[in-house]
């Protein structure tokens, strides 16, 4: 059985599972704060942010017997993520704020922080504030799109390694009349 179903599931281990999730739990405070109730986009914003996380755990743990699958809802996860890099691009964009170029200092403070809760990034939120460095909501919708940038990153690599993978190795059907030619032999 260990042959046929390999190792699967461990997404908790995963850094794009870790900074998905960290990018929901502050996707849901950013939008009770920031984004109003009555708006399709707070519900839009928080379920992009859900379906990150939630299909990068179901890829994970559906890869014992489907690759395909596996593949399908990590490209799932990695298009959600970009669906809410767009959310947080447009709040910027309305309220006439500034997006922050992929080499500012905030952006790289924050991405070597290397934060695992939102009450982390909240203080370094309001310390990038006390330095006189941006107002609060820009601060914090920069530095989730810092976070979204990493977290994009990070599954294009596990989409290529899981598409390299698959051509190696095959997926479950293959595997399958591998062992059963074996197994007659």
């Amino acid at each position: 059985m260990d042959q046929l179903i390999p190792k699967h599931g461990g997404f908790r281990y995963l850094k794009t599972f870790q900074i998905a999730r960290l990018i929901f739990d502050i996707t849901v405070r950013f939008c009770n704060r920031f984004i109003s109730v009555k708006s399709r986009t707070q519900d839009q914003m928080v379920q992009a942010a859900r379906s990150g996380v939630q299909n990068i755990a179901e890829g994970s743990q559906a890869s014992g017997t489907s690759k395909k699958t596996e593949l399908k809802l990590t490209n799932v996860a990695r298009a959600s993520l970009e669906e809410l890099k767009l959310d947080y691009q447009d709040f910027l964009r309305q309220r006439n704020l500034p997006i922050w170029e992929y080499a500012d200092t905030r952006r790289k403070e924050l991405v070597g922080l290397r934060l695992s809760t939102a009450d982390q990034f909240a203080l370094w939120v309001k310390k990038v504030e006390e330095r006189g460095e941006g107002q609060i909501h820009e601060i914090a919708a920069n530095g989730v799109l810092a976070l979204l940038a990493a977290a994009c990153g990070l599954l294009d690599k596990q989409l290529a390694a899981q598409s390299a993978a698959f051509l190696k190795e095959g997926g479950f059907t293959e595997r399958l009349y591998r062992m059963r030619s074996s197994a007659r032999k």
